[in-house]
């Protein structure tokens, strides 16, 4: 069996239908469409919620239907609900950090990059910087702790830039008349201008990548350093290894050199050797011993 809750936020108003229509899409995302199910509905102080429990096994194989990365494809599926119904997306579920990207750490800063923000939440984040400001520095403020910055435009009057230089109409995404956010802004002249806020903002993000930078040798050099160390033991090892080799090879040499050297007699007898030429067969015989020695050492 698998279940699952679907518990919309606190005061939403949701149907039957919309619950129904979530499982739909969870069964469909899990790849148990079709399955046996079960919705049960509960209502608790006006607030409507939904269990659903499905059946794992597959009828026609007699086993157990696979769920790999459930969570995260719930997890999408929550994000995607949310915005779908213009609820405010909680900070698990959002993908800008909830903060600017000049204040990311190097590991939000690298998720930053395979993610694209969704339209509906760029919309809910200039919404909720507009509830929360009643003057234009306080709506400054509150853009750039979400990493955007408010600028005078060329012709659209207030806008905001975000750090890839993309301009937003600040009427149009927050939803209000120009009119109305002149009144809360004052004078767009006040405002820097927007060539100057690229420029700007172009010195921060230079700065930030720098420290990021920063980060990743020293994080490299960080994972780096045993292999430093094994390496520097591997290379003492051999060195200890090498001069082990030569002793021992000098060793056995002056070993059989003393063999090869007492088959020469001395006296009359090394005399009798050397008149017969026993003496240089030797010679050469010791000799040829000691380069096959000295290959096989």
């Amino acid at each position: 069996m698998f279940s699952l809750s679907l518990n919309p936020p606190q005061n939403a108003e949701v149907s039957e239908a919309d619950l129904i229509k979530a499982a739909d899409q969870a069964e469909e995302r899990l790849g148990l469409k079709n399955q046996p199910r079960a919705i049960v509905f509960h209502e608790k102080e006006g607030r409507r919620h939904a269990h659903v429990v499905w059946s794992r096994i597959d009828a026609s194989k007699m086993r157990a239907i696979n769920l790999p990365h459930f969570k995260q494809k719930l997890t999408d599926l929550s994000r995607e609900l949310y915005l779908d119904h213009g609820w405010k997306l909680p900070n698990g579920l959002r993908r800008d950090g909830v903060k600017s990207p000049l204040n990311f750490t190097l590991a939000e800063w690298q998720q930053a990059k395979r993610l694209k923000l969704d339209p509906r939440e760029i919309k809910q984040v200039f919404q909720e910087a507009w509830s929360q400001a009643d003057n234009g520095k306080a709506f400054k403020n509150a853009l750039e702790e979400r990493g955007y910055y408010l600028p005078r435009g060329d012709r659209r009057g207030f806008v905001a830039l975000n750090i890839e230089g993309e301009v937003f109409s600040i009427p149009k995404w927050v939803g209000v008349k120009t009119k109305e956010v002149r009144a809360r802004l004052g004078k767009e002249n006040d405002l820097p201008p927007l060539d100057q806020a690229r420029a700007d903002l172009a010195s921060k993000l230079t700065d930030k990548v720098k420290t990021l930078m920063r980060d990743v040798k020293a994080r490299h050099d960080e994972e780096l350093r045993p292999l430093f160390k094994d390496r520097q033991a591997m290379a003492e090892a051999h060195r200890m290894e090498r001069k082990q080799l030569a002793l021992k090879q000098e060793t056995r040499w002056k070993k059989e050199n003393a063999v090869r050297l007492a088959k020469l007699n001395k006296g009359l007898r090394g005399l009798w050797q050397k008149i017969s030429g026993k003496s240089r067969r030797i010679q050469k015989d010791n000799e040829a011993g000691g380069r096959l020695s000295g290959l096989y050492a």
